[in-house]
């Protein structure tokens, strides 16, 4: 495995695999935020989220650079500031 594969954190993920692990961190709920849109919101599922997801490439491309945010959330890396949640101290 090349050092490029090694430090892309997308290389071997399916787009299924992806989400599957977002809306085990965030809940459907909070993804809904992050990414506003309809298949998240109302009645969400895999399969829906999915095929929308596969045919509109600027929603899918908010979904991956969450997923990539996501990571780097639970690698320890200090967190973006474009939460909707405030800090509490």
């Amino acid at each position: 495995m090349n050092q490029r594969t090694q430090q892309d954190p997308m290389h071997g993920k399916t787009l299924k695999m992806i989400l599957e692990e977002l809306v085990s961190y965030y809940g459907w709920g909070e993804l809904g935020i992050y990414v506003k849109i309809r298949c998240f919101n109302m009645n969400p599922s895999i399969k829906s989220s999915l095929a929308f997801l596969r045919k509109t490439p600027w929603a899918r491309a908010k979904v991956e650079a969450l997923y990539k945010e996501m990571l780097d959330e639970k690698n320890g890396k200090q967190k973006s500031n474009n939460s909707p949640w405030p800090d509490v101290d």
